[in-house]
């Protein structure tokens, strides 16, 4: 912390003549320590690697338009599958919301900085070599991993050199994680301004708390599934490798004990950013705040508990299944609560449906479907029909795109006025809105049908008779994946901007960001903390 105070000392006769430290060019951001610059730098990475994995679900989409192999061969589309999982999930989804975190968890608690700024900036700094291997192992010989974003073994044991630079990137990304989560574990318990209770705590900041610890528990575990890979592949133990006594079924076991609360460490931070924007655009306080933050609390224990609802199909015993199956159900039970409490919320608000609210609801309603396909899919006699069809890929996109996609676009547009200080297009915004919304669902609204009906996923080609939803839903990929330029262009025209924003755009907005702080958020933000009454 010594850093941080001293760093703060030195800038304080700034602030007394009126103007502020502010370093320019290029090395400002290669150094930065400051936790503005670097959620703006993990937010615009996370959006090229989001062209980017968008780019590989255009190339599946476009071979899936119609049966018989149109543009890439079965490995490519194999690699493709793989690729646009990773880089979607590690690239994309996850450093949006590490670069919210960074950015509004010291406006929000009133702390100068996070606890660690150089450890901040190295966190940032690993993620693009990370992307840059995983992007590399295309063009190695043999290809990217053609193996599923679940890098299931035994295929991975029999990959080419691209499946080692994907191990590295994981490792590497994994971290980013684990130091990123440590900085704000720590920042939230030690730097909360004097009268900022736990309790008192935006809900953001509370899901980044849970979110983080999450992190923390099961990053290493995924690191060790992918090293046991690494040694199969090349120092002769047989982990997975049936042929010399391994088991492939225990890397399902481990890979899914990380990946079932992988999957709450996307969506919990985006409960935390649409709680936020539900109340400011409702015009009243969220509530049940406290059984929110119990509901999410948890859900993230019972995330640990349930990883083989994934694994229904490879020979549980009965016993297991049952409990697999009712353990699931159970984290229905917080889930309802939230979306409760959320629509209670918006209960006789006095409501406005600007840009961030219309993404809130989109994300509440296309997420409690999400939710109902979940609860489909832990009943052990249907799921062992739907496994592996596009059934699953629905539910699973309802749950990312829908859940935290689309409250992510929320926060955006929610707190854009505060990072930039200018307003963005209302209107451009609102069209963005109903594309996404639409799109979204030709996409994926069809693919539940196609899975009911037997489609396989990960397949490049299919039977005649699922060729007309094939087509719906890849016209839906397209006009989505062009909506998307849309967005940039909102977001490049609202920095650009020469109209200043209002101090508080939002009148129901009352975190420390919006009362205590003017509009643009100064690059030092709390020299003195602020008294929480």
């Amino acid at each position: 912390m010594s850093a941080v105070i001293g760093h703060e000392h030195d800038h304080d006769h700034d602030h007394a003549h009126g103007h502020e430290y502010h370093p320019g060019g290029l090395m400002r951001w290669v150094k930065t320590t400051n936790h503005k610059d670097i959620g703006t730098m993990y937010l615009w990475f996370s959006f090229v690697m989001f062209l980017t994995g968008g780019f590989m679900a255009m190339v599946i989409r476009a071979e899936l338009f119609k049966p018989g192999m149109q543009i890439v061969n079965p490995e490519v589309f194999n690699q493709m599958t793989t690729l646009h999982g990773l880089i979607m999930v590690f690239g994309a989804i996850m450093p949006a919301f590490v670069g919210f975190a960074n950015w509004l968890i010291p406006m929000q608690i009133g702390a100068p900085d996070m606890a660690f700024p150089r450890m901040n900036n190295w966190s940032f700094w690993l993620l693009p070599p990370a992307a840059l291997l995983l992007i590399i192992s295309l063009f190695v010989p043999g290809g990217a991993p053609g193996v599923g974003w679940t890098l299931y073994a035994p295929l991975t044991v029999q990959q080419g050199m691209g499946m080692d630079l994907t191990i590295f990137a994981v490792h590497i990304l994994g971290m980013s994680s684990i130091m990123g989560s440590i900085n704000i574990v720590t920042t939230i318990l030690n730097l909360r301004a004097p009268g900022m209770t736990l309790m008192k705590m935006p809900l953001f900041v509370w899901t980044w708390l849970i979110t983080a610890y999450l992190l923390i528990a099961v990053m290493p575990v995924f690191a060790g599934a992918v090293t046991m890979t690494l040694t199969d592949r090349h120092f002769g133990t047989h982990f997975f490798n049936a042929a010399g006594g391994g088991d492939p079924v225990l890397y399902q076991h481990i890979f899914w004990f990380f990946g079932h609360p992988e999957v709450y460490i996307i969506a919990i931070p985006a409960f935390g950013v649409v709680s936020q924007v539900i109340p400011a655009f409702s015009r009243k306080p969220l509530f049940g705040y406290t059984s929110m933050v119990y509901a999410v609390a948890s859900i993230a224990i019972l995330s640990f508990l349930v990883w083989a609802h994934h694994m229904y199909t490879t020979g549980l015993p009965v016993t297991a299944q049952l409990y697999y199956m009712y353990a699931t159900m159970l984290i229905a039970v917080p889930t309802g609560v939230k979306v409760f409490n959320w629509v209670a919320t918006m209960w006789k608000g006095s409501l406005t449906f600007e840009t961030p609210m219309l993404f809130s609801l989109g994300f509440l309603f296309l997420f409690t479907i999400g939710g109902f396909s979940g609860l489909v899919l832990s009943i052990v006699p249907v799921d062992i029909q739907l496994q592996d069809t596009y059934y699953v890929v629905a539910h699973f996109h309802y749950v990312m795109v829908a859940g935290a996609l689309f409250s992510a676009f929320a926060g955006i547009y929610f707190w854009l006025p505060k990072w930039t200080g200018h307003m963005y297009d209302e209107t451009l915004g609102k069209v963005h809105f109903w594309l996404s919304f639409i799109f979204f669902n030709m996409i994926f609204f069809v693919q539940h049908f196609l899975g009911l009906a037997g489609m396989p996923r990960r397949v490049p080609d299919y039977a005649p008779q699922f060729t007309d939803f094939n087509m719906i839903s890849s016209i839906g990929a397209f006009g989505f994946g062009l909506s998307q330029l849309l967005f940039l262009y909102v977001v490049i025209k609202t920095i650009r901007s020469h109209e200043p924003a209002p101090q508080k755009p939002w009148e129901g907005a009352d975190s420390l960001e919006w009362t205590h702080l003017p509009t643009p958020a100064p690059y030092h933000s709390f020299v003195t903390p602020p008294t929480v009454k």
